[in-house]
């Protein structure tokens, strides 16, 4: 199954894709200007790659997870996606994202944290899923 994971961010949309199950890879992150745009250009990445799924990383458990499931589920509305959406708990995941590229990245205003933390979302539903 094709899958996107998404890092939803007030400033940039993190992504990435894995075909097999075995093997997750991040993909340009989009910058995010207003709602519209951004919900625009992450349809075309998945119409791009030919998703059938998308993995959603949210923080759960806490206080905030019923306000955060509403937000992604009007921003996937507006992208008109028409597969499954799955919620994966994003705990801590762009923390282990720098922290991977700590004295690799300077620059961390370009995507590439944001799309590793989609990568390590996704790679923690396919963990969990084995069987999707």
């Amino acid at each position: 199954m094709k899958i996107i994971a998404i890092d939803l961010g007030l400033k940039r949309i993190g992504l990435a894709y894995s075909a097999d199950k075995n093997f997750v890879t991040p993909l340009n992150a989009v910058a995010r200007k207003n709602r519209n745009q951004a919900s625009a250009a992450v349809k075309e990445v998945l119409t791009e790659w030919s998703a059938e799924a998308v993995v959603i990383g949210i923080p759960m458990g806490g206080s905030s997870e019923g306000e955060m499931r509403r937000r992604v589920a009007h921003f996937m509305n507006l992208v008109d996606f028409q597969g499954p959406v799955y919620y994966q708990d994003e705990a801590h995941s762009s923390l282990e994202a720098q922290e991977s590229m700590k004295g690799f990245i300077k620059q961390k205003k370009d995507g590439r944290i944001d799309s590793l933390a989609a990568k390590i979302i996704l790679e923690r539903w396919l963990n969990e899923n084995k069987d999707v």
